[in-house]
């Protein structure tokens, strides 16, 4: 079985439930609710499982660990396994969201897992396409891709989850760039749906363990987002960051490969690397400094200093700041101006501005991707994250 079926397969079915899964680390899983009658047989449990086999989608880590730990629960009682050490990231969340469910009894737990699984199962059918100005571009849920005119939108999708990228967002929006570079559009623009522009990596990333282990995961990491900033780095058209509300780590660091940054006022600017013990990426470690001066950007990339969009515009990260209750209408008016220009003298524009720079570019990428690599299998970036998530499922 191939693709996200053959994965869930693989980490769902009984017999294969070590098998590493992406895991984040979330609230409550509340699961401890009763029903008022217990309907769900065992045929309806195994029937359950193989449903799981079908699903096209893949659930997203939350669901995926509530549907080990009810299976568990269901087949082996309340957990009294012992705690996995702190560095085994998937096993040591598995083990937490079955031993969070207590002493769920098995006849609602097969309940549960039978309702998730069919309520997963109604989720996947067919849905109106999303209306855009010239129709949709793209069937992602999680990055979105729309023509408006002459201009290619791109659209970070997740405002559940702040737009946080996955490893699967990551593939989205080089494939989408890759297209937007050869369509007929002027420019392209970035942007987020909801409150947030982007939060940075999900963190979850760190956890889907391939055979190989840590080393083969950093490895291909790296790889991934030395091809993702590269598709910045060449992208032939104006591209332009239209920052709806806060960024946080790599879409931060990718604003200046963009030609122009447009800001609300209520957005902000923040690269923690430190605090989880990474480095700066998106060759931000070579642009910053050029950009808003040595000194200003050593504060915000070693240290952590979080901008306001006003000193982000000061420091020269930023083109222009606009009112929050005014930024859409005005951005995208001066946006569909821009559209109307000749597309080829922007692209000739743009390349004369870029071109002697672009080697140097990406080996910058290189070098700072090189540096990561060895920083994620470092003990002090395994336990920087493991304290980030730790906090963060306590909230």
């Amino acid at each position: 079985m191939a693709g996200v079926a053959g994965r869930l397969a693989r980490r769902w079915c009984p017999g294969v439930l070590r098998s590493p899964v992406q895991v984040t680390c979330a609230p409550a899983l509340q699961l401890h609710g009763s029903r008022p009658a217990m309907r769900a047989t065992q045929q309806d449990f195994e029937n359950a499982m193989n449903q799981v086999k079908l699903l096209k989608k893949d659930p997203g880590n939350e669901v995926k660990l509530k549907l080990y730990a009810l299976y568990k629960q269901v087949t082996d009682g309340p957990c009294n396994t012992p705690k996995p050490g702190m560095l085994d990231f998937v096993n040591k969340a598995k083990w937490e969201a079955w031993k969070e469910l207590g002493s769920l009894p098995q006849e609602t737990a097969r309940q549960n897992y039978v309702d998730l699984v069919a309520r997963l199962s109604s989720s996947e059918a067919p849905r109106p396409a999303r209306p855009t100005a010239e129709g949709p571009r793209s069937g992602s849920d999680a990055v979105l891709v729309s023509s408006e005119g002459a201009i290619t939108k791109i659209t970070l999708n997740r405002p559940s989850k702040k737009n946080a990228i996955t490893t699967q967002m990551y593939q989205d929006i080089m494939q989408a760039l890759k297209a937007a570079g050869d369509d007929d559009s002027a420019i392209t623009v970035l942007t987020g749906s909801g409150d947030y522009y982007c939060s940075g990596n999900d963190l979850s990333n760190f956890t889907d363990i391939p055979p190989g282990g840590l080393e083969e995961k950093a490895k291909n990491s790296a790889v991934l987002l030395r091809d993702f900033v590269a598709c910045f780095i060449d992208f032939p058209k104006p591209l332009v960051a239209v920052v709806n509300g806060p960024a946080v780590g790599i879409s931060v660091t990718l604003l200046g490969l963009f030609d122009v940054v447009y800001a609300t006022d209520r957005a902000t600017f923040h690269t923690p690397f430190s605090h989880l013990g990474q480095s700066p990426e998106g060759c931000s470690s070579y642009l910053f400094p050029k950009i808003m001066g040595s000194a200003k950007a050593a504060e915000m990339l070693i240290f952590g200093k979080k901008l306001t969009a006003g000193e982000a515009f000061d420091q020269g990260l930023v083109t222009q700041v606009f009112p929050d209750s005014t930024f859409q209408k005005e951005v995208w008016a001066r946006l569909k101006a821009f559209s109307k220009l000749p597309p080829n003298s922007m692209r000739i524009s743009k390349e004369l501005l870029r071109k002697m720079e672009k080697e140097k570019l990406h080996a910058v990428n290189a070098e700072e991707c090189r540096v990561l690599q060895t920083r994620w299998l470092s003990d002090e970036c395994m336990n920087a994250v493991m304290s980030f998530l730790s906090q963060k499922s306590r909230l």
